[in-house]
């Protein structure tokens, strides 16, 4: 009976230790299922999230290829009245005297100094300024007695700045000791 006894705690220990097992079982596959559910659910967030990007990317770059456009229309339309006053100096420049038809010029040269103005392009100084190698490109060194060594005496081509940025750099002549000039070439 003892034995029998022993048998059936045995027995009752085991069912214990199965039916605690199959329970450990059930609520790890219980865990592993919640998990991939989550795994599914942050995918789906992440695909979601990087479309929406790739949207909101894709329509600024349509938003700035539109406001470049329309920049590049209206600067089209100011030269376009440019071109226009142009035509018609062209058109009447057999009948003009030489009077008129460098007052004609100069509207002209007007009219598109201040376009070009208006789109922030401005001369870089020239004549009586210190050169400054980001603003200006020296072609010649010329001797002079009566100013200070390094400054511009003579613009050959005009430079502009857009902003602060040297867009063309001034082609000038600049000043040097005399003396100091022995082979009267460019300095770059």
């Amino acid at each position: 009976m003892k034995e029998e006894f022993q048998e059936q705690t045995n027995q009752q220990q085991n069912e214990q230790q199965t039916s605690g097992a199959e329970a450990r079982v059930a609520e790890l596959e219980a865990q592993l299922e919640q998990a991939r559910k989550e795994a599914t659910e942050n995918w789906n967030k992440y695909l979601r999230e990087r479309a929406e990007w790739d949207n909101f990317r894709k329509r600024q770059e349509r938003q700035l290829e539109t406001r470049v456009l329309a920049h590049k229309k209206s600067l089209f339309h100011k030269l376009l009245d440019v071109m226009d006053n142009a035509e018609r100096a062209l058109m009447y420049q057999e009948s003009m005297d030489k009077q008129n038809l460098q007052q004609t010029l100069r509207m002209f040269h007007w009219q598109m100094n201040e376009i070009l103005r208006g789109e922030g392009l401005n001369p870089v100084p020239t004549v009586g300024e210190p050169f400054n190698p980001y603003m200006h490109e020296a072609i010649e060194a010329v001797e002079s007695a009566d100013k200070p060594e390094g400054t511009i005496l003579e613009e050959t081509r005009k430079g502009y700045t857009l902003g602060e940025e040297t867009l063309r750099p001034a082609h000038v002549k600049v000043s040097v000791p005399l003396g100091k000039n022995s082979n009267n070439g460019a300095n770059n």
